[in-house]
């Protein structure tokens, strides 16, 4: 039987390949706490028009607006590319438990990558932090994006 960790990351992949669709870059997030999903979210960006539209910050309101508090301890997220800075940023600021990332992301990550927000002892708060959990799907969205995005450029510049 799969753990926790994988069913809610595999959530978290179904709202990647959603945000795919409609031409955001494919990451997911849910927010879980006592073993249910109270939030969830897909990047918005493109979409939505919205610089903050990340996949984090969007299952962040979604469990924040569920719960009726801008706190979510004691609560998981799930995401499968590992947080940017300012993702990173809202994790602490909302007092999430614990983070279980996907990918990595060597270019903006700063949960492990770049930076370790998430540990800093500067901040108010720390979380307890899972990486490469189905991390080879998690990656294989993005490429299969990214390698499509590039294809298409190709094609209109010809």
């Amino acid at each position: 039987m799969p753990d926790a960790d994988h069913v809610f990351m595999e959530r978290a992949l179904f709202l990647a390949r959603r945000a795919a669709s409609w031409g955001d870059v494919p990451v997911g997030a849910v927010v879980v706490r006592d073993g249910r999903i109270v939030g969830e979210g897909a990047n918005v960006r493109e979409r939505d028009a919205d610089p903050v539209g990340h996949a984090e910050i969007v299952a962040l309101r979604d469990a924040c607006r569920a719960a009726g508090r801008w706190r979510v301890d004691g609560a998981t997220l799930y995401v499968t590319l590992e947080p940017c800075v300012m993702c990173a940023g809202a994790l602490v600021s909302a007092r999430v438990a614990r983070l279980v990332y996907g990918a990595t992301d060597p270019k903006g990550g700063a949960v492990r990558s770049l930076y370790e927000i998430c540990d800093d002892p500067r901040l108010n708060h720390r979380l307890d932090v899972r990486g490469g959990v189905l991390a080879e799907p998690c990656g294989a969205v993005l490429s299969a994006f990214f390698r499509d995005a590039r294809r298409k450029r190709r094609i209109l510049a010809s």
